[in-house]
């Protein structure tokens, strides 16, 4: 599904505020750190006895997973219902699209019931965004990931764990290592990282599994992982994703894990300091060492963590740009 307007003017109002959030590319340097910022006020929530703050009292959020994820669709979940929405699960597989019903007859059904917001996954890259061009302009569309294109609600919580235990980003190395081709996550990166000033990016695996574009994203391309890793500040591990490959793009998991995967001698080429991270979920033994997931560099728990203050913060911005979009078109204050 090719977009017709393009997802960075797309996402925003012309004033600059997000009203969707697709994709981490093009976004200022301003409004991604507003993003971080905006998370940095929803973590203490989860500490506190009742955890709802009411941004989004009266409003309704539905899940649309046409892709299977536990991990995504609770955060989002659990983020929508901190903020006092009212959330709608769809059963992809039992709902009437698997009779026949188009995907825009369900959605216009769903806008039929005065739905505010659309938190879609597909496994088609580009869908979130032509769901965001036809949906009206009272609902505000999230992209959880779609295809190989783009996870930036993943990749903004990469970036708050960051900057939680780094600081700023602009003397920073980031090594992002494994199968960066069938990864969504690995783009939103390196755009947010970009994005955010970060000293450098690094891109490390094997030549079948690095596109050959991303260097002209603004990342370091590393064949060789100990060379990559080098110094680094963060090392961002991504998941093999067997299930996307269509070919032999590798010799066996276990030459994967000799040369790539991450193991206490590998990360011992980092800066003594450096942290690990991981998308989830992890394949130990295939693209991490059990003693790296689970040894005090390891910031693998805190994203988890992480992830539903920054949801939350998307949910919250987005609503709002949306909200002003729709006074402006009535002719209200914008």
């Amino acid at each position: 599904m090719t977009p017709t307007i393009p997802p960075h003017q797309l996402q925003l109002t012309p004033q600059g505020q997000l009203r969707h959030f697709l994709t981490t590319e093009g976004l200022s340097t301003e409004l991604l750190t507003e993003i971080l910022d905006t998370a940095e006020s929803f973590v203490s929530v989860g500490k506190q006895a009742v955890k709802k703050v009411p941004l989004l009292r009266g409003k309704t959020v539905v899940n649309l997973f046409f892709e299977a994820s536990t991990r995504t669709r609770t955060t989002f979940e659990l983020a929508a219902k901190r903020l006092s929405a009212d959330v709608l699960n769809i059963n992809i597989s039992t709902s009437a699209t698997s009779k026949g019903e188009s995907l825009m007859d369900m959605l216009w059904n769903l806008e039929a019931m005065d739905s505010d917001m659309f938190v879609v996954r597909h496994e088609a890259s580009g869908a979130p965004h032509f769901i965001a061009e036809h949906v009206t302009p009272t609902v505000a569309v999230i992209n959880a990931g779609d295809g190989r294109h783009a996870h930036p609600t993943q990749a903004m919580l990469d970036m708050y764990t960051i900057r939680r235990h780094k600081g700023d980003f602009r003397n920073l190395k980031v090594a992002i290592v494994g199968d960066v081709l069938h990864s969504r996550v690995a783009r939103s990166q390196v755009h947010a990282l970009r994005g955010l000033n970060v000293g450098e990016v690094r891109v490390i695996g094997p030549k079948t599994l690095i596109p050959t574009d991303f260097d002209t994203l603004g990342a370091k391309i590393y064949y060789d992982m100990v060379k990559g890793l080098k110094d680094v500040d963060v090392v961002i591990m991504l998941r093999l994703q067997k299930e996307r490959m269509q070919s032999a793009l590798l010799p066996s998991e276990s030459e994967f894990y000799r040369l790539y995967g991450l193991t206490t001698e590998k990360l011992a080429f980092a800066k003594p300091d450096a942290i690990v991270m991981h998308p989830g979920p992890i394949n130990r033994g295939v693209e991490i060492e059990s003693a790296v997931a689970d040894c005090s560099q390891s910031v693998i728990l805190q994203q988890v963590n992480y992830g539903i203050a920054v949801r939350m913060a998307v949910l919250s911005m987005a609503m709002s740009g949306q909200t002003d979009m729709q006074n402006a078109l009535e002719g209200g204050d914008a």
